[in-house]
């Protein structure tokens, strides 16, 4: 079997190791269960049916095995299924923001921790980030089930053990109070917020994502990433979310450098960047990503001077 079209895909991180067309022999020879959801699609290249959830969920498994040497990686039924390219390109350009306070060098290795602010079940975040810079973390969530589930791939992956832990947040209502403690050091948060509002909202938003991957229309829509209720909508929705995070992290000024969380939609930046501001934030970023034809991007901030971004200690 062999994947036609090798062409780049410029818009991912140049350090993303999913730039290229999926290799599906190598994928498969990792992971011969992806072997059955492969075909040749109308313009003879091979791919899968990304509205399928055991489709998209063996790519994210071959994948892993193949890139990350990840084994056994498994997640509940109706759990969040991310995309890893994407994921990826996340940890890539985070990589280059703290590099920016490091004469340039991307700071690596074990001393510089993450904090994944509701990892979910799939600890996708901290397994790229470890892989590629030696990074570890602390992830979160509200989800007993979901750090359970974490707990199940750190232990098939003992190389993960030393570098990743968990912490249940106790009230949902809070993001960093209960998890920052008063001897932290963390050089980034990590966050991918519920982006919705409604349990209504979301199942909308599934719908037209499984209409546009299927060009289908459809009356009922199938998760292709899944996603459990914590996981997809919040109260106030990623606005109100991410409003919360801004004046939470106020607390903890000194023990982050870099504050950062996706941002789904555009129109909501502008009342962000305005909490940020009203709270005195010293510097804020909006980095783009862009992923085929789709845009997306995470805001950063931190309360460091500049003065203090560079007396921060990146190295051990």
């Amino acid at each position: 079997m062999k994947n036609i079209d090798n062409n780049e895909k410029h818009s991912l991180h140049p350090r993303n190791l999913h730039r290229f067309m999926y290799d599906f022999d190598k994928l498969i020879a990792s992971y011969p269960s992806l072997q059955e959801f492969v075909f040749v699609n109308e313009y003879q290249t091979e791919t899968i049916d990304f509205s399928h959830p055991e489709a998209v969920k063996a790519l994210n498994k071959a994948l892993l095995l193949s890139d990350y040497d990840i084994q056994e990686w498994d997640i509940p039924a109706n759990y969040l299924c991310p995309p890893i390219p994407g994921r990826a390109d996340y940890i890539h350009y985070i990589a280059d923001l703290l590099a920016e306070s490091n004469q340039g060098e991307v700071p690596q290795g074990e001393h510089i921790i993450g904090l994944d602010v509701g990892i979910g079940a799939n600890c996708i975040y901290p397994i790229i980030g470890n892989h590629e810079y030696g990074w570890s973390f602390v992830g979160t969530d509200i989800d007993e089930k979901a750090l359970q589930n974490c707990k199940k791939i750190i232990t098939q992956n003992p190389k993960l053990i030393d570098v990743i832990s968990l912490q249940l947040q106790v009230e949902p209502r809070y993001i960093f109070k209960n998890i920052i403690l008063a001897e932290d050091k963390f050089a980034f948060t990590i966050c991918n917020p519920p982006f919705h509002s409604s349990k209504e909202e979301a199942a909308k938003a599934a719908l037209r994502k499984v209409n546009n991957l299927t060009e289908k229309r459809n009356s009922h829509a199938v998760l292709n990433f899944g996603g459990q209720n914590s996981e997809l909508w919040c109260n106030g929705g990623e606005l109100g979310f991410i409003t919360q995070m801004v004046y939470e992290s106020v607390k903890y000024p000194f023990q982050c450098f870099w504050f950062t969380t996706l941002v789904s939609k555009k129109d909501t930046l502008k009342s962000i960047y305005k909490t940020l501001n009203k709270v005195g934030a010293v510097e804020i970023k909006t980095i783009e990503m862009a992923q085929g034809q789709k845009t997306s991007r995470f805001l950063a901030w931190t309360f460091l001077s500049k003065k203090q971004q560079g007396e921060w200690k990146f190295s051990v």
